[in-house]
């Protein structure tokens, strides 16, 4: 499918779905690499905003690889972090990196879907999704199903690529995005279409100031963003 034009949010949800089967072994070397190794302050910025607390229970929804899984239980003394995702092989790769992290007791990782979260009302003291929530089918209700799991006090949080806005900046960003990156993409893994997507996720995703408006729509108080490295990242977080 080369437009990625989905009539029907399955067929979003199939194409994603063998995207991240194609790349789930190289998939954290690339990030590392094509975010200039910014990748891992944006997951320390992403996690101190969840607040989690010792002892404290967090969801890492479409978890990936459990980078930020990994983040969240490094955070907190004791704490126990579940982490979800659709893909098993990007499940296997994370398992297989956080059996050697030594927190393998802290973190559980489970295959399952965000758009119906497998999980009680009122379950965790925080809810975190990093670099997916551009790809699911519906981006209310997804919020809206981790607003469900969080206890009341606790904190969604998205850590996402965003849209810059200062001018020259701005211009590079995207010269370097959709043009250069999927090349370094393509050459990093073999094939060509995964990171073509990329920059057409972020085209179709709304501006940062909309998701804000999301989560306040979808009954998350004080929710606010911060946009990191110029704005092309934005961490949203509201309060249930």
């Amino acid at each position: 499918m080369n437009s990625y034009q989905f009539r029907h949010s399955s067929e979003k949800e199939t194409y994603v779905r063998s995207v991240f089967a194609a790349i789930a072994d190289r998939y954290d070397f690339l990030n590392t690499v094509l975010s200039f190794n910014q990748d891992k302050y944006w997951r320390r910025f992403a996690v101190a905003k969840a607040a989690l607390p010792a002892n404290g229970t967090a969801l890492d929804v479409c978890c990936g690889t459990g980078m930020l899984s990994l983040e969240l239980a490094k955070s907190a003394q004791g704490a126990k972090v579940t982490g979800l995702d659709f893909s098993r092989e990007m499940l296997a790769v994370g398992q297989e990196k956080i059996t050697k992290s030594g927190f393998g007791d802290q973190i559980q990782l489970l295959q399952g879907n965000a758009m119906k979260l497998p999980f009680p009302d009122n379950t965790f003291d925080c809810a975190t999704i990093g670099f997916a929530l551009r790809n699911v089918p519906d981006i209310k209700q997804v919020i809206g199903e981790m607003r469900r799991v969080v206890k009341p006090g606790g904190r969604v949080v998205s850590l996402e690529l965003a849209k810059p806005s200062a001018f020259g900046f701005k211009q590079l960003y995207y010269l370097y995005f959709e043009h250069l990156l999927p090349l370094f993409g393509k050459l990093g893994v073999g094939v060509d279409g995964p990171y073509r997507w990329l920059p057409e996720s972020l085209r179709q995703f709304p501006h940062q100031e909309v998701i804000r408006d999301y989560f306040a729509e979808m009954g998350l108080q004080h929710s606010t963003y911060d946009e990191l490295t110029g704005g092309i990242v934005a961490v949203h977080v509201g309060s249930k």
